[in-house]
């Protein structure tokens, strides 16, 4: 890997070398500054859904929402401690609200609340993964604010669209994980 990125920068070197480096310098800048906005209004994005995650836990509203996820969730994970139970409903409910990278850490606490120690994950934990990976999005919240930052004139558009689509990859995914873990079972 270290060979691809150092012929990457020869060849970029070359060519601004080539070019008119007075020309190549203003892109390079205009794009380090584009790069720079656009994490900027992630961080800020994240930080307000981690915000409200955090007054989910303090109000009480993340036991409300795992008691109305919970029996879809003893559904799909079954034989998981009632903490572990918490927190996928936490996780998923922030991939509901389409909270993107302020779901990871409720996934990640609850794939070590799963985790027994071995160095091989469960059924369950996979299916958690393909659930995380292709999360149901009711309202797609970090895409419409990354459409609103770009000046879209309808950063809402996407919502019926993203919530079918993901459905249908959530229903095809755990059905998948459903059956590819009883056909590894039955070998």
């Amino acid at each position: 890997m270290n060979a691809v990125f150092t012929a990457l920068v020869l060849l970029s070197l070359a060519a601004m070398a080539a070019m008119s480096p007075a020309e190549a310098l203003p892109a390079m800048v205009s794009g380090v500054t584009g790069a720079v906005t656009l994490s900027l209004k992630l961080t800020a994005i994240y930080a307000v859904w981690l915000s409200v995650l955090r007054m989910m836990q303090e109000t009480g509203l993340d036991k409300k929402l795992s008691r109305g996820l919970r029996p879809l969730i003893k559904r799909l994970f079954k034989g998981e401690k009632e903490e572990t139970y918490d927190l996928i409903a936490v996780n998923l409910a922030s991939d509901l609200l389409g909270m993107g990278g302020a779901a990871t850490a409720a996934g990640i606490d609850s794939m070590r609340s799963m985790s027994d120690g071995s160095e091989r994950a469960s059924d369950n934990m996979l299916l958690l993964l393909v659930v995380n990976a292709v999360s149901v999005q009711l309202i797609p919240a970090t895409v419409i604010a990354l459409r609103a930052a770009g000046g879209s004139s309808d950063a809402s558009s996407v919502i019926l669209p993203i919530f079918l689509s993901s459905l249908a990859a959530t229903v095809v995914g755990v059905v998948l994980s459903k059956i590819f873990s009883g056909a590894s079972r039955a070998k």
